[in-house]
């Protein structure tokens, strides 16, 4: 599942981001979501969120399907 839908993200699911840094890259990061940044229902890069480590980004894909 990817992260563009905000009613997938939930605080705790384990998540692969894009960070600003490394959008050219595509290099990923892992981690656990601690609260989510964007708004909106949808976005098309993604949903931003920040991670229990303070690392900020956009979802990608969620690793945790409940």
């Amino acid at each position: 599942m990817d992260g563009r839908k905000r009613s997938d993200v939930k605080p705790g699911l384990l998540v692969n981001i894009v960070q600003k840094h490394h959008q050219r890259t595509g290099e990923l990061t892992e981690g656990v979501v601690k609260n989510l940044l964007t708004n909106s229902a949808n976005h098309p890069h993604g949903i931003k969120v920040r991670l229990e480590t303070s690392e900020v980004g956009r979802v990608q894909e969620i690793l945790d399907e409940e």
